[in-house]
């Protein structure tokens, strides 16, 4: 049976990629975006297989309904796609709140509103998929980047407790994390920062990488596409999908420094215990 996707930020980039691959696919998309002309062409090129549906998944109160909706009309929801974001860069001291609870919003506050409201149906399905678009940098963090990846970190670890809740119920979950891709996440009008204070020399890098990255980066999201739904396909999904060569690299750099840290204070931190 052809499969009921909903997508946010299905306009452009991963979103759009993916939702590009499931149609080629046979499945039917529900593109749930900001503005819906974004995705006119792909409507008219699959009529009554991709549908463009308003919404801003930071407008929590519209999420459930919009869920309800999707479901009056299609009668269930497969695969749910949290992909709506942005990017941030900004020194930890440079970062105000509000700043910080945008983001969250966008990142780990609406995702989380949609698992909510999708999960009752998945449940009694006893089938389906969640697929949470983290990033690299839901693994590990670097100058400048403080703030994007403390919502990528609260959104793994949200599905890392998912996926163990959900197994027993046929539900799937898919924590992609995509090194650097030809996406419009850099995009002048896109990349949110916090103001310069001039302060931290490393920040100034990743602002210049950012703001002079845009078109040049080397993953292909339509191949990064591809691998999602075939990780679906798979018999074991895996929890965790790092993508590109940047990507793989910086997470398995990460691990083996998280091993060595602990290697190295192993025998002290074990002993720790009550001597009794």
């Amino acid at each position: 049976m052809n499969k009921v996707w909903l997508v946010t930020g299905a306009g452009s980039g991963f979103g759009r990629a993916i939702t590009e691959a499931a149609v080629a696919a046979g499945d039917v998309v529900i593109g749930a975006v900001r503005r819906p002309q974004t995705l006119d062409d792909l409507v008219a090129a699959h009529p009554g297989r991709v549908e463009a549906l308003r919404l801003d998944v930071t407008d929590l109160a519209a999420i459930e309904p919009t869920v309800r909706d999707v479901i009056a009309r299609h009668g269930r929801i497969d695969v749910l796609v949290n992909n709506a974001g942005r990017t941030h860069v900004g020194a930890v001291e440079e970062t105000t709140d509000a700043e910080l609870r945008d983001l969250f919003d966008v990142h780990f506050f609406g995702p989380t509103a949609l698992v909510r409201a999708v999960l009752p149906y998945l449940r009694e399905r006893r089938s389906g998929a969640i697929v949470q678009m983290s990033s690299m940098g839901g693994q590990l963090s670097f100058a400048g980047f403080g703030a994007y990846s403390a919502t990528k970190f609260a959104l793994e670890g949200l599905s890392e407790a998912l996926a163990d809740e959900v197994r027993e119920y046929g539900v799937k979950v898919l924590i992609v994390e995509p090194g650097a891709f030809r996406t419009s996440l850099f995009e002048a009008d896109r990349a949110g920062a916090s103001s310069d204070t001039g302060v931290y020399a490393k920040v100034g890098e990743t602002r210049g990488a950012v703001s002079g990255g845009h078109g040049s980066q080397p993953g292909d999201p339509a191949k990064a596409a591809a691998l999602v739904l075939a990780a679906l396909e798979a018999e074991r999904t895996p929890l965790r999908l790092p993508l590109g060569d940047d990507g793989v690299s910086a997470v398995l750099a990460h691990t083996d420094q998280v091993r060595e840290d602990v290697a190295a204070w192993e025998k002290r931190t074990r002993a720790t215990g009550f001597d009794d």
